[in-house]
């Protein structure tokens, strides 16, 4: 089996990854694009004869939808639908679902958190007998996945994680067996190989329960280029491990900065490394561990490695999310942008991101020398290239 998470989603695809013991990619129109979505469904089917693709928030929600990858690649989409508040309207949400948009193959309904035996039977009458019913699964608070700021808990922090999953297999395995929907078939991708741009160069990526937010196929896009990459921990290593460039994605320093900030020997590293003119890439969490100082919403205030001037405090509110189109001097990436935090920097941006919906969130991206930091997330694969050229010496 491989699962694949829709749209820029790093936390899903952690606790997908334990469900189903394979890495789990992320499938987007526009960030990671048609062809690289293609490729990875085909290279999928040559090794599984079961694939599943979790939507992002609601069926057609966002500019590409979830629903518009399942019309492009004929995917038969069940709907799980919270029927804890629900009654008969849940028959009406599921018929909505089924015909709101054209040429969906609809495969079936499940319903999630009904109360008992005569909830899940109420809401099952509700259907049309067009829409098949796929049975339900009980309020569950020992299954349920805690959440916090950007969305679940990373799957290392869950200690019963697997207990978790383990109950909700039990659960559906106990429902009537459905019969599975009629294959599809996937289009061979004739993709070419990556030029070894990076050939011979060592990347060192930050990569512990502060720095976790890493797209698998950015890692695969960095090693297909010919890096070398090695992963360390600014939480607990002293220093760097050899390298020619490093590489800081996001996270959530936030939740770490005793630690983060009573290391001075690994933030002494980074500026060593920065003061030699090698390069270095901070996205987001990554970023806020360059500045000055970083304050929780609590008030909570650590120093960091300092390369970047100015500080970052957390907010209560969300401060942006979207798709972001990254304008570099190597040249353009595609991402996103997520995060709660707001920076004050007397550094001046070199350029900034765009929304592709027309959006109003636009990222500073700064550069100092080899550092360049921003608050998008970036998805190498859509410009590999540019990724290259971002960390060459």
């Amino acid at each position: 089996m491989r699962i694949f998470k829709c749209g820029p989603d790093f936390l899903d695809p952690q606790i997908l990854a334990a469900a189903s013991g394979a890495p789990v990619y992320n499938l987007d129109l526009w960030m990671c694009g048609e062809q690289d979505a293609s490729a990875r469904l085909y290279a999928a089917a040559t090794e599984a004869d079961l694939i599943l693709v979790e939507s992002v928030m609601g069926l057609y929600d966002g500019s590409p939808s979830s629903a518009e990858i399942a019309r492009r690649f004929r995917l038969p989409v069940l709907a799980v639908i919270d029927a804890a508040k629900m009654a008969q309207t849940f028959g009406a949400v599921a018929l909505g679902l089924s015909t709101y948009g054209a040429s969906l193959a609809f495969a079936g309904v499940l319903a999630n958190r009904v109360s008992g035996p005569s909830h899940a039977a109420m809401v099952r009458d509700s259907l049309p007998p067009a829409l098949e019913w796929l049975g339900a699964l009980a309020r569950d608070i020992g299954a349920a996945l805690p959440e916090r700021h950007l969305g679940l808990y990373q799957a290392a922090e869950i200690d019963d994680l697997l207990t978790r999953i383990d109950r909700v297999a039990d659960a559906l395995e106990s429902k009537k067996a459905a019969d599975l929907p009629p294959p599809v078939n996937f289009a061979a991708e004739d993709q070419a190989a990556l030029p070894p741009i990076l050939e011979g160069l060592n990347i060192a990526i930050a990569r512990d329960a502060a720095f976790s937010f890493i797209y698998p196929a950015n890692l695969d896009c960095l090693t297909a280029l010919g890096a070398r990459l090695a992963f360390f921990s600014p939480l607990s290593d002293r220093a760097l491990p050899p390298c020619d460039a490093l590489w800081l994605p996001g996270g959530y320093p936030e939740l770490h900065l005793t630690r983060l900030s009573a290391n001075a020997e690994m933030q002494a590293a980074i500026r060593a490394h920065h003061a030699c003119g090698k390069p270095i890439v901070g996205e987001c969490g990554g970023m806020l561990y360059l500045l000055q100082s970083l304050t929780t919403k609590d008030g909570e205030s650590a120093r960091l490695a300092g390369l970047l001037p100015g500080r970052a405090v957390m907010q209560a509110r969300l401060a942006a999310l979207g798709l972001q189109r990254v304008s570099l001097p190597e040249g353009e990436l595609r991402g996103h942008t997520f995060h709660y935090s707001r920076i004050d920097t007397s550094t001046a941006p070199i350029g900034w991101s765009a929304s592709p919906n027309g959006g109003r969130v636009a990222e500073p991206v700064y550069r100092l020398k080899r550092l360049t930091a921003t608050y998008a997330h970036c998805y190498f694969p859509s410009n590999p290239e540019a990724t290259a050229r971002l960390f060459m010496p």
